[in-house]
């Protein structure tokens, strides 16, 4: 099975450092609500630490995130494994792909990093995102993909 790119970890730990700032944003601007209407023994600090916690709790999940993320494409089709606390085994069969598509978001392309969306038939919400490549080894895939869909097609075709 391929691994993502170490990079996605940056990615991932930014995301929960922009989440950690805005908690800590908004205990800091419910803080005097809940000390003066409930008599709440909140510190001065407690946005801090709200911050620092969400923050330390990113790290670990990133990392452990990483560890576990897992794809492969099979001669059938793309199989990922991914998933911290609830393990998600996903195969998403070629004869299912509808359109793939490479995607940059700008943290992204700062970190030199791209990731490979996989739309498919069949029910809402179903695609799949295999994020943490990098921008060449998103559009291989993105081309394999295309190519045994298309094989598979023919071969499903009655």
């Amino acid at each position: 099975m391929n691994r993502l790119d170490r990079r996605v970890q940056l990615v991932w730990v930014v995301r929960w450092l922009v989440a950690a700032v805005a908690f800590a944003a908004l205990t800091a601007v419910l803080r005097p609500l809940l000390v003066g209407r409930f008599d709440l023994p909140l510190p001065a600090w407690t946005p801090v630490a709200v911050a620092v916690a969400l923050a330390a709790l990113g790290v670990v999940l990133t990392v452990a995130r990483y560890r576990l993320w897992r794809f492969e494409v099979r001669e059938d089709a793309l199989y990922l494994e991914r998933g911290v606390f609830t393990r998600v085994y996903t195969v998403v069969p070629f004869v299912r792909i509808q359109h793939v598509d490479a995607q940059r978001g700008p943290l992204e392309r700062l970190l030199g990093l791209s990731s490979t969306v996989v739309y498919t038939a069949g029910s809402r919400g179903a695609d799949v995102t295999v994020p943490g490549l990098p921008p060449a080894d998103a559009d291989e895939l993105q081309d394999r993909l295309k190519r045994l869909a298309i094989r598979a097609e023919g071969e499903d075709a009655v």
